[in-house]
């Protein structure tokens, strides 16, 4: 397997249309941080930030926003945590609502969820000064306290939740902790995985069958070399390469499906205009 330093070595005009796209991209919004960011008291943001990383799971990015947005509508702010809490039905109905017949196999685990970011939110207090009292592993080690978080390494929502809370807007909050080095490892989203797969490092191995240490540390050297001064700029962007939006693929949404996409000679799914 080549290396992520070789790689860009080897091919450069792939890696500077790489780059471009990746400073596209860098300016669409996160689809957690765009909810949770229409809290107006920086702790409900901290809360509803960390609801929606919890939940963001096997959902496209306009279906996860209606229902994170549907949640926050009929729960807003101090409704995540303040008791007595929604009950199950009316968790339940308000996501279904929002979904529209889309099915979501988390669907069942959303009142856990909820829940369990509230308890959260409750047993710790002000978010914004559990924030600044953390260091990013201290933040990683009281989020495995939230359902469905996970407990073991590496952990992704915990760290996808992390730099969602430090990196600037659009993209974060733009909120201080307690030190300022950053988490890793980097967010491994489903289009990182596609772009790594078929445009990275991997492209001529089986990136499937790689081992999740190898995939991880194949993201967070790449992105490194991609965006140094905040490789987290790079993972936040490659999230959009082939992932659905409202009638087709974000990346192809917003380049005049394809047209404009620095990718566009290289990318074997792009829309050809001959």
């Amino acid at each position: 397997m080549v290396s992520a330093r070789r790689f860009a070595s080897d091919e450069p005009a792939l890696f500077k249309s790489t780059v471009d796209f990746i400073r596209h991209f860098s300016k669409v919004p996160d689809p957690v941080v765009a909810v949770s960011s229409r809290e107006s008291d920086v702790s409900a943001k901290i809360a509803w930030t960390l609801l929606g990383t919890t939940l963001f799971q096997g959902i496209d990015y306009p279906a996860f926003v209606s229902v994170l947005s549907a949640l926050q509508k009929q729960f807003p702010g101090d409704r995540l945590w303040n008791l007595p809490v929604p009950s199950v039905k009316e968790i339940q109905s308000c996501a279904e609502s929002a979904l529209e017949g889309y099915e979501w196999k988390l669907l069942p685990d959303i009142p856990g969820i909820f829940w369990s970011v509230g308890l959260f939110v409750r047993r710790h207090g002000n978010m914004l000064e559990w924030l600044n009292s953390r260091t990013p592993e201290g933040i990683w080690r009281d989020l495995g306290e939230i359902y469905f978080v996970g407990k073991g390494n590496p952990r992704p929502k915990a760290c996808a939740a992390i730099y969602r809370l430090l990196i600037p807007a659009p993209i974060g909050l733009g909120l201080d902790c307690a030190s300022p080095k950053r988490p890793a490892p980097l967010p491994l989203t489903m289009g990182a995985r596609r772009f790594l797969a078929m445009l990275g490092p991997a492209r001529d191995d089986s990136f499937a069958d790689l081992e999740p240490e190898k995939k991880q540390k194949m993201l967070d050297d790449y992105c490194k070399i991609l965006s140094p001064d905040c490789p987290y700029v790079a993972a936040h962007a490659l999230q959009f390469y082939l992932e659905w939006g409202k009638n087709d693929f974000i990346c192809r949404e917003s380049t005049c499906r394809c047209a404009k996409c620095p990718l566009y000679e290289h990318c074997n799914n792009a829309v050809r205009h001959d």
